[in-house]
This record gives C-alpha cells, sequence and structure tokens, in this order.
C-alpha cells in the first residue's frame, strides 16, 4: 500500500529533514521580506513595477522548481522512484488525475459563476485577451508543479516518512493537514478574512489527506488541488488574494468569511468522498485512515 511500500528495514527519516526545513526557511524568508509592507502592499508593488502576469512567475516560480528538486532528492538521495512517491499502483493512474480535476474543477467553476450572476455589484468584468491568453499559458505551466510540489511535500513525502517512521497512518495524516493549514499562515487572505479561514486551510489538508490514504495514491489530490488553483486563478481574483492574476472576474467586496468557510469542509469535501469513495470502490476507511503498518518488509 501507498505508505507501507517504503516500511522496509532500510528505511531511514535522517535524510527527509532537509526538504521541510528548506521549505520552512522560504516560507519565513518570504515573510521577512514582506513584514515591512505588508503582504498586499509588496504584491501591488511587484504588479506596478512588473505587470500581473511576470509578478505571477516571482511568486509561482520558485515552488515549480521545488516540485523539480524534490523529484531529484527523492530519486537520487532516497533512491527511491516518483511513481512509488506518486501511488501503490504499478504505474499512475492518469485518468484518476483528469477525474479528479475534472469534477472540483466544474464544483468551483459553477460556485464562482452563481456568486457573479448573484451579487454582480461585487464584480467587475476585466477580460484582456492578450493578458489574459498569455497568463493561461503561464498557469497551465507553472500551477500544475506549484500545487503539486505541495501534494509530493505533504501528501506524498511526508505522509510516507512519518508514517512509517511512526508506523502509524492516522499520526502523518493529522500532522501533514495541519501543517499544510499553517503554511497559509501569511496568506494575505489570514490578515483580511482572520484566523477562521484557517478551518477552510486545515479542512482541505484533512480531506487531501483522507483521499490519498483511501485511494493509496495522490492522483485524486493531485488533480484536486491543480483544478482548484488554476479555475480559480482563471475565473477570479482580488487585490487581497495570494495570487493576482489577469482572470476574467476581480473581486471588489470587502472580504470576510461566512459560509463560504465551512460550506466546502461541511459539505462539499464529504460528497466528494462519497463520489470517489463508490467510484473506487474504498473500503476498510478505519484501518487506511487510523491503522497501523505491519512489521517491515524485508
Amino acid at each position: 500500500m501507498y505508505i507501507e511500500q517504503l516500511n522496509t528495514k532500510k528505511f531511514t527519516f535522517l535524510p527527509y529533514i532537509p526538504i521541510p526545513l528548506l521549505f520552512i526557511g522560504l516560507i519565513a524568508f518570504n515573510s521577512f521580506a514582506t513584514q515591512k509592507e505588508g503582504v498586499e502592499e509588496a504584491y501591488q508593488v511587484l504588479i506596478e513595477q512588473f505587470g500581473q502576469n511576470l509578478t505571477f512567475v516571482f511568486v509561482v516560480a520558485p515552488l515549480s522548481i521545488a516540485c523539480l528538486f524534490l523529484f531529484f532528492w527523492v530519486k537520487f538521495i532516497h533512491q527511491q522512484s516518483i511513481r512509488s512517491l506518486t501511488t501503490s499502483r504499478e504505474k499512475v493512474d492518469w485518468h484518476r488525475i483528469l477525474f479528479s480535476f475534472i469534477l472540483w474543477g466544474s464544483v468551483s467553476a459553477f460556485f464562482i459563476m452563481v456568486s457573479v450572476w448573484t451579487s454582480p455589484e461585487n464584480f467587475v468584468f476585466q477580460l484582456n485577451p492578450i493578458k489574459f491568453g498569455v497568463f493561461v499559458v503561464l498557469a497551465l505551466l507553472l500551477l500544475p508543479l506549484q500545487t503539486s510540489f505541495e501534494e509530493y511535500l505533504f501528501r506524498g513525502y511526508l505522509m510516507q516518512g512519518i508514517g512509517v517512521l511512526v508506523k502509524n497512518r492516522g499520526i502523518p495524516l493529522v500532522l501533514t493537514s495541519v501543517f499544510f493549514g499553517l503554511m497559509h499562515l501569511s496568506n494575505p487572505e489570514v490578515g483580511k478574512m482572520g484566523l477562521v479561514i484557517m478551518v477552510y486551510y486545515i479542512g482541505t489538508g484533512f480531506f487531501l489527506g483522507m483521499i490519498t490514504l483511501l485511494d493509496e495514491g495522490l492522483e485524486l489530490a493531485l488533480g484536486f488541488h491543480a483544478s482548484n488553483n488554476i479555475v480559480g486563478a482563471l475565473l477570479v481574483t482580488a487585490d487581497w488574494t495570494a495570487l493576482q492574476t489577469p482572470s476574467v472576474y476581480k473581486d471588489i467586496s470587502e472580504p470576510s468569511a461566512h459560509y463560504d468557510v465551512l460550506l466546502p469542509v461541511l459539505v462539499l469535501f464529504p460528497i466528494l468522498l462519497f463520489i470517489f469513495g463508490r467510484k473506487y470502490k474504498w473500503s476498510h476507511w478505519k484501518q487506511k485512515l487510523m491503522g497501523t503498518l505491519p512489521p517491515a518488509n524485508y
């Protein structure tokens, strides 16, 4: 299974330490660099100097490059295949990635358009065909790498490493989900909406961790996360979001956290779990989410 395939006599946790430390250092550096002006103000300065598309590259490219570095580290330092980092199946299931991408992308686009239709005063149609066309290319190139890095780091690399270390599935699920949420503390959305938005970030971490463990692979999480960021970035932006893009619409409303924070976590994610579970015939949920690992395979 996904974690158990690394549960061997030769496993050592020491090589797992540098990558999280480097990632925490990157987050700390970004927070320090924007502390004086604030994240929102720093973004505006970059946009005024370089434009939205180039600023988007500056923001997203580091994590996109980090994804490639993580692959290198796993392949040559851990001597682990990228396939085994991705899935317990004999090969990566691209149909799972595509299904998850289309399903969540359709749901996201639906709710965004409902918001535009029901509250048109909160949105400005700002489509610039040339800027948007360039952005579509950049988004399709960089965002899948950016979101994949987060999935491979939290639901892959750390989920497997912590799981084998503690011989348990529940502990890495909780830790990686909370760490994933805390990673977003420096996002401008937190400053605008308050800490209540962390319910969404941590809840999303738990959802992605659960579908990874229940499906014994990252495919569904990879598709979901890529779809979430790409669809959102293409359709709507705001001055107070982590990604400010030349999207179709701009949200000009005063940000606040209401039902939109709880709706995904309490309603949409459980529905998705049901759909995925029925489609892929998941069983033994308790064991897959909270069970202990068997003795090492050697």
